[in-house]
């Protein structure tokens, strides 16, 4: 059985930094892409920063320069490293990892954790 445990979040003020972390844990072979979205009451869903098995990461626009994604493959954990925070960046953060196998894609999620940014 897979385990993805969320850790970090919190409330921090217009400006600060905050970090997520995301462990993966149980019986998959490999792990593909892994990333974070975040959903705001009343917001759609969206994908803020994804990244590959070997390292490379994509952003939202809104997101660049101020977020860093990364991963320890040793640990099957994926960090997001927020600075500068806006209050526009608050909202659920939720990880996902993928895993493939027999071609088929299986997509595995945290619980979510709260970020909230006052301004």
């Amino acid at each position: 059985q897979v385990q993805v445990v969320e850790s970090g979040g919190g409330l921090v003020q217009a400006g600060g930094s905050l970090s997520v972390s995301c462990a993966v844990s149980g019986s998959l072979f490999s792990i593909d892409d892994m990333g974070w979205y975040r959903e705001a009451p009343g917001e759609e869903r969206e994908l803020v920063a994804s990244i590959s098995s070997s390292g490379s990461a994509n952003y939202i626009d809104s997101v660049k320069g101020r977020f860093t994604i990364s991963r320890d493959n040793t640990k099957d954990t994926v960090y997001l490293q927020m600075n500068r925070l806006k209050p526009e960046d608050t909202a659920e953060y939720r990880c996902y990892a993928q895993s493939t196998e027999d071609d088929t894609i299986y997509t595995y999620w945290g619980q979510g954790t709260q970020v909230t940014v006052s301004s």
